[in-house]
């Protein structure tokens, strides 16, 4: 076809049945159910039964069963939120399917959700400690305490109820900015309740890099999906790929294919991103109510003990030289907290730091391996290795560190061999999210379905559109994936679908533009001021 003939195709395309609305309101039949039920019910037994086997290992006798049923509740809250967010946030991978008759609804939902399921048991586990590390310090070692209790509940209620509630009135508000959010209202009021400045509460250069992360992919979305759009017009010139679709009539079998393609994308990079912020809460919860099996990797082989030794010992040289001619007469640690609370160098950090790392590699040459650390010094243990590998990260940021390249490498090295000690995530934790993610995206994504599909552009979504946005989508979320920072799905996708429209001459509705930009506005605020208040009632309530 000649560029001529090619662009009056596309811009004045021949007299077609319009097309219609899809179905979405087909009902799953009986069996269906039962099968959601029975994996829910499955799911649940899997946990119940992986926390007993992981505890008898540990070979602890167990004389309470308080701290299991307070670990029961937050589990549930933990797996609530992300089967919340799966069918909050899968609306945005479906919609372009279902729009353009690629895949019936009850299909595409259930497609979706077995990719979810993929996407969290393969994740990285990057992303899950990047959302915990917003926590604050004092927090996160007293996670078993009431107030750990207090922050898990608090931060994990105000972000189901904020997605609730912009679920409700159908709007793709992100999952993302809400968790994000509040983590930290529950930092900063937990600063104040201390007498501390509110801005002390957070580690605002990891909630910044986070926040650049959120802000811009929004931005990208619209762009990339728009200049996608232009690019597959200038390269691919076939009107039927920017045509909508002709009545309840499925797209031809190759548009449909790359539509279905694009959409098992995004389904398995959400999967992958969004499962593990889920996941890090949860090990954040294990970690407190159960350390005797959960505070250390005690799978860890004798290999890496060995390399943990070696790294320990380097890096105990380096710090020590740094701290020569000042010597600490007690507890290191109260000096170390401090550090990573006001990321300030004063002539006591690195004698303090050196102690501390000293203490931590006797302990460990002492047991031999992580498996052999005695129940009642795991916990200890553990604080102490997660103290080293903060202020590590944050001398590495510290322009006043006076740490050479060779030096950093030696500290990057060790604080490598203290995270695989600390930062891990059993596999039945990954099933566990991957099944409430998977199993939440066929539970009501109609609402924002239809804002997507049908209320940000003014004409029907085109086969071409619905794939630039999905592309752009899938690619923004995976490289996400890959530096460990939480993004969006919702904001990417719909501000994608947003983008093509605008490149397209389609035109935009602009009071839905406005709703979903008071929804991303107001979230963050709303979230920290949600959790903060829920904190400060659940403190003095545990």
């Amino acid at each position: 076809m000649s560029d001529v003939a090619f662009d009056r195709a596309v811009a004045d395309p021949a007299p077609v049945q319009p097309a219609s609305r899809p179905n979405l309101d087909k009902g799953f039949n009986p069996l269906t159910m039962i099968l959601f039920f029975g994996i829910l019910a499955a799911g649940l037994l899997f946990v119940a039964y992986s926390i007993y086997v992981d505890v008898n290992a540990t070979g602890v006798r167990v004389t309470t069963y308080l701290p299991y049923i307070l670990l029961f509740i937050a589990l549930l809250i933990a797996l609530g939120f992300e089967f919340v967010n799966g069918f909050h946030d899968t609306a945005n991978a479906v919609a372009t399917v279902i729009y353009t008759h690629s895949l019936p609804a009850e299909v595409a939902v259930m497609w979706s959700g077995f990719f979810n399921f993929l996407g969290v048991l393969l994740s990285s586990g990057a992303v899950a400690f990047g959302i915990v590390s917003l926590l604050p310090v004092e927090l996160i070692l007293q996670v078993g305490s009431s107030a750990g209790f207090a922050m898990v509940f608090a931060l994990l209620i105000a972000a189901i109820l904020w997605n609730l509630g912009t679920w409700f009135f159908g709007l793709p508000a992100s999952s993302s900015h809400t968790l994000i959010g509040s983590i930290i209202g529950v930092g900063v009021a937990n600063a104040v309740m201390r007498g501390r400045d509110g801005t002390s509460g957070v580690d605002w250069s990891k909630a910044t890099e986070i926040g650049y992360a959120l802000l811009l992919s929004p931005l990208f979305g619209f762009i990339c999906a728009a200049v996608l759009l232009l690019l597959l017009k200038f390269i691919v010139r076939n009107p039927a790929l920017y045509a909508a679709p002709e009545g309840n009539k499925a797209p031809p079998l190759w548009i449909r294919g790359l539509l279905i393609a694009t959409c098992t994308g995004v389904s398995f990079a959400h999967g992958s991103n969004d499962g593990q912020k889920g996941m890090g809460l949860i090990m954040l919860i294990l970690i407190g109510t159960v350390p005797t099996a959960y505070a250390l990797n005690r799978a860890l082989p004798e290999s890496q003990i060995v390399q943990f030794q070696k790294t320990s010992d380097a890096a105990a040289q380096v710090i020590s030289a740094k701290g020569a001619g000042h010597s600490i007469i007690g507890d290191p640690r109260p000096a170390v907290t401090q550090y990573i609370t006001v990321r300030h160098i004063n002539e006591g950090t690195y004698p303090s730091l050196a102690v501390l790392v000293k203490d931590v590699g006797d302990q460990v040459a002492r047991y031999g391996t992580l498996n052999k650390v005695p129940a009642e010094a795991v916990g200890n243990t553990r604080n102490d290795m997660y103290m080293i590998s903060e202020a590590i990260r944050f001398l590495m940021k510290d322009k006043e560190n006076d740490l050479n390249k060779e030096e950093i490498a030696t500290l990057n090295a060790y604080k490598g061999s203290l995270d695989a000690a600390t930062k891990f995530i059993p596999n039945w934790v990954k099933i566990a999210v991957a099944i409430a993610l998977g199993l939440g995206t066929m539970i009501g994504w109609k609402r924002i379905v239809i804002t997507v599909g049908e209320k940000i552009g003014k004409s029907h979504l085109t086969y071409a559109q619905g794939a630039s946005a999905e592309l752009v989508a899938a690619a923004t979320i995976g490289a996400a994936d890959v530096f460990g920072l939480p993004v969006s799905t919702t904001h990417v996708l719909s501000s994608g679908v947003a983008g093509t429209m605008a490149a397209n001459g389609s035109g935009l509705q602009m009071a839905t533009i406005r709703n979903l930009l008071m929804a991303w506005v107001l979230t963050l605020p709303c979230a920290i001021m949600l959790s903060a208040t829920l904190y400060v009632i659940f403190s003095r309530m545990f």
